[in-house]
């Protein structure tokens, strides 16, 4: 019985899977989001003459206004951009931490973690990084045939005539009810008194459209400075004033080295530190080039085959143990790029890799434990009609950040210190535990999983390729890569395909539901792995360019748009 309703679970899998498995197509441009109007305005601008920058730049405040648990003002991330002149750029807009931070403020007298203070307190927040971000990509890699009004007025119009709520958001809106009314501006704003939201309610933010406004108007200082600056300098001025005027106006966006690397003659781009992503993604990918080409006899590497999934969590065990012990904000921490980029690196780790049984993570060196973050982050993508691609990820950590909207402004701050490292060795409320390399301290920035890549065949852009899920994105960026390199995969199928999980601690192979078989769970387990079923991995949003133009995938297991025209 429990055969047939496992069969039944994969069955009805894959019937989702191929009744959707064409990839939306366009000519011209291609935009991927997990909100509709936002995909729709970022396909404006690019009709109305922007490239892909201007458009990445007009949806992530367009996301802003229509997908408030994850988009944002509040919060920050990472965008990578590859021009069609060979151009590449990488920009780290991730939250910084505020001048009075320091490294023990989450521990009480006895030195235990405060429940909650790195989580749902105004202490939560980091200096918010999305709005200079934005502007400045847009500034430096637009088109230049955009105005800053032209960028936001269709997030401003969002915002203060209202949008139709889909089943997806008023649901969202109703499940998080009683942590959206904590506090009293947010649950001003997210809450109904009379009855629950319903799909079709009209969603009204009046405050946030004058806060897109005022930046509309003033560009960075209407967010850093003036009235903006003044009210989330007041809202903070409640804990001893956390974040300062000094602390806005000293936030900066800063291009870092891209990640570059390579895998069967296609080139990868990606972000590095304080993303572990690029690093860890190019490390894996490294990693399995020297199995599949030394193993003899070579092992089944057929999608989701017992041998390709124990190969993958035995790689992911080993890269997110360095992860734990190297990485961090390159700013503040030495992290050892190039030996962990090197092919001679990853022949050494591979050492260790029985082909028949799993190792105990135990006796895998380096690190402490694994971060386990919030899946709550977004990621679109977005191609031009000149091939000019931009993959950006971005987040305000948990969902609905920290629950405190800044009181006239509309926004809810980010909890993105609650990824530092509060105490090493300790975890925190979602079991983030790291040491030094991720320790907390002024003007630096938490180390982040989000990995917006771009894969690059003949040297242009192929896949442009990202997703949320706390530490399963960059699993989830792997695989997505593979599906379509290995797998022969379209987007549509890749980005939609089952997925799985390993972080070397905890020591447990996750998997979704009614993905794997029992056959397929029995041979993993002979092997020596201990499976864990849970709910979705990620939720990608990925571009496929090819001679016949651009291919859009959108992830079911989310309100995701593919737009193309």
């Amino acid at each position: 019985m429990k055969y047939l309703k496992n069969l039944f679970l994969i069955l009805i899998l894959l019937l989702i899977i191929s009744c959707d498995s064409k990839p939306v197509h366009g000519k011209n441009g291609m935009v991927v989001s997990t909100s509709t109007q936002a995909s729709k305005i970022g396909i404006d601008i690019l009709k109305q003459g922007g490239n892909a920058v201007d458009a990445a730049s007009a949806v992530g405040f367009a996301l802003a206004v229509t997908s408030s648990s994850n988009g944002n003002i509040g919060g920050g991330g990472f965008m990578v951009g590859h021009f069609a002149d060979g151009k590449t750029f990488t920009l780290d807009f991730r939250e910084m931490a505020p001048s009075k931070a320091y490294k023990d403020i989450y521990l009480d007298d006895n030195n235990n973690v405060i429940e909650g203070k790195s989580l749902t307190t105004h202490f939560a927040s980091g200096v918010p990084g999305s709005v200079d971000g934005l502007l400045k990509a847009w500034r430096d890699h637009g088109s230049g045939s955009i105005p800053l009004k032209q960028l936001l007025e269709p997030a401003i119009n969002l915002a203060n005539n209202g949008f139709k709520l889909s089943k997806y958001e008023a649901n969202r809106f109703n499940k998080n009810k009683d942590f959206l009314s904590k506090h009293s501006a947010t649950k001003l704003i997210f809450t109904r008194n009379d009855r629950e939201w319903k799909e079709g309610d009209i969603f009204f933010q009046k405050d946030l459209a004058k806060t897109l406004t005022r930046i509309a108007s003033k560009g960075r200082d209407g967010f850093y400075k003036g009235i903006t600056a003044k009210l989330i300098v007041e809202e903070m001025k409640k804990v001893g004033g956390w974040i300062t005027y000094q602390d806005l106006d000293n936030y900066l966006s800063k291009y870092r080295e891209p990640i570059i690397g390579s895998f069967n003659d296609y080139n990868i781009i990606s972000m590095g530190p304080p993303s572990s992503g690029g690093i860890l993604i190019i490390q894996m990918l490294n990693m399995l080039d020297l199995l599949q080409t030394n193993l003899n006899p070579p092992l089944d590497l057929d999608f989701n085959s017992s041998d390709y999934i124990h190969l993958l969590t035995e790689i992911e065990r080993r890269a997110y143990a360095d992860r734990a012990e190297h990485l961090g904000d390159s700013d503040f921490w030495d992290v050892p790029k190039e030996i962990l980029l090197s092919k001679s690196y990853a022949e050494d780790r591979i050492k260790s890799i029985d082909v028949s049984n799993a190792t105990n993570s135990n006796d895998i060196n380096h690190g402490l434990k694994m971060i386990k973050e919030s899946e709550e982050t977004t990621h679109y993508s977005i191609v031009d009609k000149d091939g000019n691609a931009v993959s950006v990820t971005t987040t305000i950590n948990s969902g609905y950040g920290s629950g405190i909207t800044i009181n006239g402004a509309g926004f809810i701050m980010n909890n993105e210190m609650d990824d530092f490292s509060s105490k090493p060795g300790v975890p925190n409320l979602f079991g983030l535990v790291g040491n030094e390399a991720n320790a907390i301290q002024p003007k630096k920035r938490p180390l982040s999983s989000m990995s917006p890549t771009i894969v690059l065949k003949n040297n242009k852009p192929f896949l442009v390729l990202g997703t949320p899920g706390g530490s399963t994105i960059i699993t989830t960026v792997l695989q997505n890569i593979l599906n379509v390199i290995l797998h022969d995969m379209n987007i549509k199928e890749a980005v939609s395909s089952p997925r799985f999980h390993s972080q070397w601690l905890p020591d447990v192979l996750y998997y979704e539901e009614g993905s794997f078989s029992n056959k397929l769970i029995l041979d993993l387990k002979t092997k020596g792995h201990d499976l864990k079923q849970r709910g979705n991995i990620g939720e990608a949003n990925g571009i496929m360019i090819n001679e016949k133009g651009f291919w859009g995938g959108a992830d079911y297991r989310g309100e995701n748009t593919a737009i193309g025209y």
